[in-house]
């Protein structure tokens, strides 16, 4: 008979990731938000509507709602304006008779909003917990360390960043302290340029913030570099995964981040699509990755993907790799046109479906009772220089 043991209980304290992972404990420093506080109406108020549409007249000129693309349409149909995350937030600095601008959209694209908006103009984003997995891959943290081993490489000097808009108001700000601009999808090819003709002709490098596939896919489809002169810098390992050797060697050092929706398309998926609709256009994001890319007949920004439909001759078959509900928009806006999602698999930006018809309705009554809910302010610090960041983009010929 074989003897029976008790188990000992384990000797293990849970990590605060391992509680944030299991819901038990909150980051609030995290992009993604943490709470958003006060009574929702239920999804299936009926009202819901009509509700928001008297709120927002109630508030006439006072309120400017801005609606990004990839919004849902409950959600779209009540934006002032439509656009990406840089368009929008211009768009807000232009309306400065506006007192509140509701911005339904992510929580980085709020931020930029309050950077680029006057002291007394109040953004709010319906729903805090509306984040951008991409922009949270980056961390003022990390990205401190990260310039720590640039510099006990020797190559921090020489080395100038360039932050997608898709990035905290944190990382914009530590772009502009060090001489680096931001950039988005548009104009990345630009800010490229801009960046390597800083200092000493040939010998500029650039740290690419968060995103290393638009990073990758425009120093090698619009600069004529190699994929061997990019690197990936990863904060989760001991200098970055990297060699100091390989850090003077590259002229690009992409930091290990990529949007959850954009880096779910494959090459298979880019083959199935062709084999089922022969003559397809494959038309992608520049997120998408590199193998992607280069199998695609067409790649753009949210609005050239726009232009490109609005301008395609009626029969022609399109399969888009971007995000579901502008994928879907545009469909129903294009009826004489075959357009489908790229991947078999739906996919929405979850984070940025957090914001709905009952965080929308929620937000303009509070704020047309007097209240205002979930404001988004960055500090004068943050500010000063993540203004100076953009600012630098905004002076790009």
């Amino acid at each position: 008979m074989r003897a029976v043991t008790t188990a000992q209980p384990l000797d293990v304290q849970p990590t605060p990731l391992a509680l944030l992972l299991l819901g038990r404990e909150a980051d609030p420093k995290s992009e993604r938000g943490v709470e958003c506080p006060g009574d929702l109406p239920a999804p299936s108020d009926p009202d819901l509507v009509e509700r928001a549409r008297a709120a927002k007249e109630q508030l006439g000129d006072r309120v400017f709602v801005l609606g990004h693309h990839y919004q849902r349409d409950e959600v779209i149909q009540f934006a002032d304006v439509t656009g990406d995350s840089f368009k929008l937030a211009r768009e807000a600095a232009a309306r400065p008779q506006a007192e509140f601008i509701v911005f339904c959209g992510v929580h980085f694209m709020a931020e930029s909003a309050d950077i680029l908006t006057s002291d007394a103009q109040q953004v709010v984003l319906p729903d805090l917990a509306a984040g951008c997995s991409m922009a949270d891959m980056a961390t003022a943290e990390q990205v401190a360390e990260c310039w720590d081993v640039l510099t006990e490489a020797g190559v921090a000097e020489t080395t100038v960043p360039v932050s997608y808009m898709n990035s905290s108001a944190d990382i914009k700000a530590f772009t502009g302290r060090h001489g680096g601009t931001i950039c988005t999808s548009s104009n990345a090819k630009r800010a490229l340029d801009w960046a390597f003709e800083q200092g000493a002709p040939r010998q500029n490098k650039v740290l690419f913030l968060p995103d290393q596939h638009l990073g990758r896919n425009t120093a090698v489809r619009d600069l004529g570099m190699s994929l061997d002169d990019c690197v990936v810098y990863n904060p989760h390992k001991p200098g970055g995964g990297l060699t100091a050797e390989q850090l003077r060697a590259a002229k690009m050092i992409l930091w290990r981040g990529h949007c959850s929706v954009h880096g779910r398309f494959s090459l298979d998926s880019v083959r199935d699509v062709r084999e089922r609709i022969p003559g397809v256009n494959v038309l992608v994001h520049p997120e998408c990755k590199h193998e992607v890319v280069s199998a695609a007949d067409q790649v753009g920004s949210t609005e050239f993907i726009i232009k490109a439909l609005d301008a395609a001759p009626a029969g022609s078959k399109w399969a888009i790799g971007t995000e579901l509900n502008l994928v879907r928009r545009l469909a129903l806006a294009h009826p004489d046109k075959e357009i489908v999602f790229l991947d078999r698999t739906v996919c929405f930006c979850s984070t940025m479906n957090r914001i709905d018809l009952p965080h929308l309705v929620w937000a303009l009554e509070s704020l047309a009772a007097g209240r205002t809910v979930n404001r988004i302010q960055v500090d004068p610090e943050t500010e000063k220089f993540a203004k100076l960041a953009l600012e630098r983009m905004l002076a790009l010929p």
